[in-house]
């Protein structure tokens, strides 16, 4: 798993709510909890595109971004 450069994670969007991004491992996961969409990282490229996208269960997205929410 390669760490995205924080710069470049900050101008990145969700394609679909617009809502901001947090990596996780190898995926990006959307902050929208409408959506609770995630997008896979291929080889340090973001694949962004919404028929690519997984939904996620409200459980794991709430654990997800409640991880990154610790974070420094």
């Amino acid at each position: 798993m390669a760490q995205l450069d924080p710069d470049f994670l900050a101008i990145l969007r969700c394609p679909l709510s617009l809502a901001t991004l947090i990596q996780d491992g190898d995926w990006l996961v959307s902050t929208d909890a409408e959506t609770r969409r995630r997008y896979r990282i291929d080889d340090g490229i973001p694949v962004l595109l919404i028929e690519e996208a997984e939904e996620m269960a409200v459980d794991d997205w709430k654990k997800v971004v409640a991880g990154a929410a610790r974070q420094p």
